[in-house]
């Protein structure tokens, strides 16, 4: 470590070039020393994207269930309504969901059967 301080301009005696030169060495040292930290401690600290959208979204769920049991009331009451409302979600999206599956089964049915005709008429 320098015992005297980094700014040349602080009023001491003037220093001899040799001094300035090793004065910038020290500087670009320290700099650069500085920088590598910084980028080592930002690589320790790299989260994954996935991870940080699973967070944000329980985090969100979190609010939402406490500002269902502030306007209900109690934590027992907001839950009933969550659950109320998931199974109403679940009754109206099995169906759609079922049809969905269905047809991209008949689809998938459809382009294989397509694909295989054009195979044997292309063969033969």
């Amino acid at each position: 470590m320098v015992a005297a301080r980094l700014d040349p301009n602080d009023g001491t005696s003037a220093l001899s070039r040799a001094e300035q030169l090793d004065l910038k060495e020290v500087q670009a040292d320290v700099r650069e020393a500085y920088e590598r930290g910084r980028r080592d401690e930002r690589a320790s600290r790299r989260r994954h994207p996935i991870f940080m959208t699973f967070t944000f979204i329980a985090a969100a769920c979190g609010v939402v269930l406490l500002a269902l049991a502030a306007v209900n009331g109690s934590f027992t009451r907001a839950g009933g309504v969550v659950d109320e409302n998931l199974s109403i979600a679940v009754s109206r999206a099995e169906p759609q969901v079922r049809d969905a599956a269905s047809q991209t089964g008949q689809s998938l049915r459809d382009a294989g059967q397509a694909a295989k005709a054009k195979a044997d008429g292309s063969a033969g």
